[in-house]
């Protein structure tokens, strides 16, 4: 259990959030009256008052709201938590959908002490039901809903896509056949073929948002642009290679040129990627050999499920 400390709004962007006693928490938005707010996952950020106190023994003497956030709250470690954390302050609930952010450019605090701890200990979430909180309201962490579906995300990889000349074609079958298939698809981009990006944009889905799976598309043959198995490569943690092998395989039999796809499958600590090459009918093809199989794994990986062997 922990306890609302602060509540803190900025009624534009680009000023400092200020304090106010009490607040409504309104679905696809957040908090009513904060310019933060909006339909999208990070409606509310939420900053432990723990460490807030650890940080101003350093010498940094911030207020709240400085580092940016709604809600400061004594009693909860936000950041050692996963994401799908849910958490009741009296009627409202709230949803955790992202830990920490990337630092576009440092803050005053940075400057000043070396160092900002929003990044890194703040954490985002979405309002799923709404209600009104005040300061000193207790938050509760809830128990997990076992009946919560995966989270997915697809990545199209192409410069043409994602410079608006090429209609994206792969990546709404993805999400058609994932959603069929009970996954929540969380995120969907359309980026160009630039290894830096892909990489960035693996690593935040996978460390920050913790989804469970990512499907790329695209980027796979052997054009000097095409880099999305070296960008998955560069970001894994352990190889999973089957799943890669088993839609060239199956590929091959509809296909010879399947041999020439590169595409790769690994794991990211907590999250699966696997590459799909980027034309609608091949990702259709291949998504109908591997993703009846996929759940499986990933209950693996996340330690809701046992090992494959078969008896």
């Amino acid at each position: 259990m922990g306890i609302i400390k602060g509540i803190c709004i900025s009624e534009r962007r680009g000023i400092q959030k200020s304090e106010v006693p009490e607040a409504d928490l309104k679905m696809e938005w957040g908090i009513v009256g904060d310019a933060h707010g909006g339909n999208w996952h990070r409606q509310v950020s939420l900053l432990s008052y723990d460490k807030i106190e650890e940080f101003n023994k350093k010498g940094a003497n911030v207020s709240f709201g400085a580092f940016g956030e709604n809600l400061i709250v004594e009693g909860f470690d936000f950041s050692s938590l996963p994401v799908g954390s849910r958490f009741a302050v009296g009627e409202a609930i709230l949803e955790m959908t992202q830990i920490g952010k990337e630092c576009h450019s440092h803050c005053e605090i940075y400057k000043v002490m070396g160092d900002c701890i929003m990044p890194r200990e703040g954490v985002f979430a979405e309002v799923v039901r709404p209600g009104h909180i005040k300061v000193g309201d207790e938050m509760i962490l809830l128990p997990e809903d076992p009946d919560r579906p995966l989270m997915a995300a697809v990545l199209t990889l192409s410069d043409k896509g994602s410079e608006g000349k090429r209609e994206d074609k792969s990546g709404p079958i993805i999400v058609e056949e994932l959603s069929k298939a009970g996954y929540r698809v969380v995120e969907t981009m359309v980026l160009p073929d630039e290894l830096s990006i892909i990489k960035k944009n693996l690593m935040r889905l996978s460390d920050q948002r913790q989804v469970n799976l990512i499907l790329t598309t695209g980027g796979t043959g052997f054009s000097e642009r095409d880099c999305t198995p070296e960008a998955t490569l560069a970001v894994a943690t352990r190889n999973a290679p089957g799943i890669a092998e088993a839609i060239r395989a199956g590929s091959m039999q509809i296909t010879r040129r399947a041999m020439l796809s590169r595409e790769v499958s690994v794991i990211r600590n907590k999250t699966l990627i696997v590459n799909l090459p980027g034309s609608p009918k091949a990702v259709k093809e291949c998504l109908d050999l591997v993703l009846d199989q996929l759940e499986h794994g990933i209950q693996i990986l996340i330690g809701k499920d046992g090992e494959c062997a078969r008896k």
